[in-house]
């Protein structure tokens, strides 16, 4: 899995590609816990190119709100497709995320 970042000022644009799934989701995990230890004061985790997220990859990102709670750093979800939107909503996850439409959207939330 590919793991694109971007920093914008004090935030951070984090996007991965590809599936979320029982192998993958690692990648994102370890991805994520450096992210949350550099002290960025925002990250956007854009979801535009995750075309598959499984129950594995819900913890990752429970994981990741949790984590970023602890570190007083805010955690913007964008873009996710329609498909991994409907995975999204039918966990209860929409309740739990902020999830903006575009990570650009997002980006320019956290500056």
């Amino acid at each position: 899995m590919n793991i694109h970042r971007e920093r914008h000022g004090g935030a951070l644009l984090l996007r991965p590609e590809g599936r979320m799934d029982g192998v993958r989701s690692a990648e994102v995990e370890r991805a994520l816990a450096e992210v949350a230890d550099a002290g960025y004061s925002g990250i956007v985790f854009d979801m535009s190119a995750i075309g598959y997220v499984s129950s594995a990859g819900l913890r990752v990102i429970l994981m990741a709100v949790k984590q970023a709670k602890s570190k007083q750093q805010r955690i913007l979800f964008a873009g996710p497709s329609p498909q991994v939107r409907e995975v999204l909503e039918m966990s209860g996850f929409l309740s739990l995320l902020e999830v903006r439409d575009s990570a650009a959207a997002a980006m320019e939330e956290l500056q």
